[in-house]
């Protein structure tokens, strides 16, 4: 497997709303990033990403793993990107480091990442009818248990943060195992896809650790991201040191 990097980029918000609006992407952040990124630096070479910013801040910090290095970055974005797209991210100011090209097995990490725990139904589930309909995972498993509704004895049914945190270690598979995991953020929205606007779906920030079991799967992951959309700005895993025993 080719060395994985990981990158920052600090972006200009008010030039990033600017160049959204003129492309028409003002409604959705994660799809207006897919496309400067793509139009800066080539289609999903900086991929997974993610966006971190401070409250009321005006410069945000994009973080994504990539194989390329820092010179081939640079060197195309300086060559290609429109005067524009470099007003939003200055390539000289990109950060890089290699991430480690072996993962002990037994490594006990925190992660910070940002999902949307969505499934592509089979068959019909409630009001989804569609097969291959990308729904809610929560909304999939009350749905499974409860097809005629919440019986008032059960109360609110299946904990939201339970199912998220299951659908993250499910994709995580062999690669690692987690611990207890929390919900920082959770958020219900509209996603604009190839020009068109997707069923509402959950935006979930998770913090939490995990324990490595198979380095190169879990390098895989890193790479490739956790879940659906990871070309918009979800799925990107950040790690951070384990708390003491």
């Amino acid at each position: 497997m080719s060395t994985l990097y990981m990158i920052s980029l600090p972006l200009e918000l008010r030039a990033l709303r600017h160049w959204s609006a003129s492309r028409n992407l003002a409604t959705d952040e994660g799809c207006a990033l897919h496309h400067l990124l793509s139009e800066t630096f080539g289609k999903g070479v900086l991929q997974p990403f993610r966006l971190m910013v401070a409250r009321e801040g005006r410069v945000g910090t994009l973080y994504a793993y990539t194989v390329q290095d820092q010179t081939t970055l640079r060197e195309t974005a300086f060559e290609t990107a429109c005067p524009e797209t470099l007003a939003v991210c200055d390539p000289a100011c990109l950060a890089v480091k290699s991430m480690p090209d072996e993962w002990r097995t037994g490594r006990r990490l925190a992660f910070d990442i940002r999902v949307r725990p969505v499934r592509r139904i089979r068959q019909p589930v409630g009001n989804f009818k569609r097969k291959g309909a990308e729904v809610d995972a929560f909304l999939v498993e009350t749905l499974r248990q409860f097809p005629d509704g919440i019986p008032e004895e059960i109360g609110i049914g299946p904990q939201r943060d339970h199912i998220y945190a299951q659908w993250f270690t499910e994709r995580l598979g062999e690669a690692a195992q987690t611990g207890i995991i929390r919900m920082t953020r959770f958020e219900r929205v509209r996603v604009l896809r190839h020009g068109s606007v997707l069923a509402q779906g959950p935006d979930v920030s998770l913090q939490g650790e995990l324990t490595v079991t198979d380095s190169g799967k879990f390098a895989e992951k890193l790479a490739r991201g956790i879940g659906r959309h990871t070309a918009y700005g979800y799925g990107m895993l950040l790690l951070r040191p384990a708390q003491g025993r």
